[in-house]
């Protein structure tokens, strides 16, 4: 008789009994996407076209609009309904020469608490001459004790165009929710014809809510946002994007700098209401276009 299964009688019936056996590991989720679009002829306004596309996992990429536009536009979806501890998602782009797209998310991406692994994203992105990329992700939202590692690293030709907006949300707004103990690490490297332009790390370890109620930190924000602009001549609209953040709602604070050949703009509010809006304002007047459907819904 085996250990795996025994039988035993009981009131003249057969009863298998199984020996204990050890606790399967958790399944974890491997999400990828690989994305490679190109101009569709060679007139100036020839619409960009998927040259090819890979998918795997729980990510997905969807395309709402294909029309005669010269920008695509493609909307990530996480089948999965949100980033676990343990799971990793990676996104890798690649915009040929004077091709146009623009990737955004269909709602917002939640980091779920963690058991003591670390949620993985990342971003790979690579635009060629004249290319041009608007990365515009709706919002990630991080719940208490969820621990997020993610990387964001661009490779742009010298003439090539990148558009970048981050938004990150520290708890549930709804619940009131504080993180009283989480990991928050994003870094960002993006390099231009090979030479390094943009370096940034942010890493938030332990009680983040207690981190960010310092003044010398966040003053109490709960929502923070990053705005890149990487295209040629964007560092010297400093003054514009100064003006459009003087109209930004009540309670958000943020700030714009110049510097290297491209511009950046910081927001920080104590909820995720304002600086959103916010954030889709400035992007809305900043691009001179509307803001990808799936944010206005």
């Amino acid at each position: 008789m085996s250990e795996e299964a025994r039988a035993r009688s009981a009131g003249g019936r057969a009863i298998l009994a199984e020996s204990p056996r050890s606790v399967p590991s958790r399944q974890r989720s491997h999400g990828v996407v690989r994305l490679r679009v190109a101009r569709a002829g060679t007139a100036a306004d020839a619409p960009t076209r998927i040259v090819d596309l890979a998918e795997g996992g729980p990510l997905r990429l969807r395309f709402p609009r294909q029309g005669a536009e010269r920008m695509l536009e493609g909307v990530l979806v996480n089948t999965g309904g949100g980033v676990a501890c343990g799971d990793v998602f990676e996104v890798s782009v690649m915009v040929e020469a004077g091709a146009a797209c623009l990737l955004t998310t269909t709602a917002a991406e939640k980091i779920y608490r963690s058991d003591g692994a670390n949620a993985t994203i990342l971003n790979r992105i690579e635009v060629g001459p004249a290319g041009r990329l608007d990365w515009l992700p709706q919002e990630t939202i991080l719940f208490d004790r969820a621990r997020l590692v993610r990387r964001f690293e661009a490779d742009l030709a010298p003439d090539a165009s990148l558009l970048v907006a981050e938004i990150a949300v520290l708890g549930r707004a709804a619940r009131g929710e504080r993180l009283e103990q989480a990991l928050f690490e994003d870094r960002w490297r993006i390099r231009r014809d090979g030479r390094l332009v943009y370096a940034d790390s942010l890493r938030l370890d332990g009680a983040v809510s207690d981190l960010m109620a310092r003044a010398a930190t966040g003053g109490g924000a709960r929502a923070l946002a990053t705005l890149l602009d990487l295209a040629p001549g964007a560092e010297a609209r400093l003054d514009e994007a100064r003006t459009l953040l003087d109209a930004l709602p009540a309670g958000v604070e943020a700030g714009a700098s110049a510097w290297n050949g491209h511009l950046a703009v910081r927001m920080l509010a104590p909820a995720i209401a304002p600086l959103r809006e916010g954030a889709a304002r400035f992007l809305a007047a900043w691009r001179d276009r509307p803001m990808p459907r799936v944010w206005q819904s």
